[in-house]
């Protein structure tokens, strides 16, 4: 096993690491719309919350070696389903290779936050 661990993520909020790459796949914990330096929340919309978000999961990719056309499957949690459409204009310009996807409404997320993504992906 190895553990991911970058600054271009924000920083474990709990008792858990950002991810870990283990026989050729990567587990990575949600990332939240946080700013990786300052641990601050990024953005009041969704659509600013999901592209923060999106940034975040991009950097624990990039610390595992890998883009998002590596990924296969998402987790995705939101606060309010009335969100799914602009959520989903902000995922889809990432994740251009249409992993399979869970997209589910949570009753809350932590710091009151709009959006959470977690992803599996194939390292190679």
């Amino acid at each position: 096993m190895k553990i991911i661990s970058t600054d271009k993520a924000p920083a474990a909020i709990g008792p858990y690491s950002q991810g870990y790459v283990v026989n050729g796949f990567l587990y990575a914990s949600g990332q939240v719309p946080l700013d990786p330096a300052t641990g601050a929340v990024v953005g009041t919309t969704i659509e600013e919350q999901a592209e923060q978000a999106c940034k975040n999961v991009g950097g624990i990719l990039e610390a595992a070696g890998i883009d998002y056309s590596k990924v296969i499957k998402t987790t995705c949690f939101l606060a309010d389903m009335k969100d799914f459409g602009a959520f989903n204009a902000v995922y889809e310009k990432y994740f251009v290779s249409k992993p399979a996807r869970s997209c589910v409404a949570v009753r809350e997320l932590p710091k009151q936050l709009l959006c959470e993504i977690e992803v599996i992906a194939v390292v190679e």
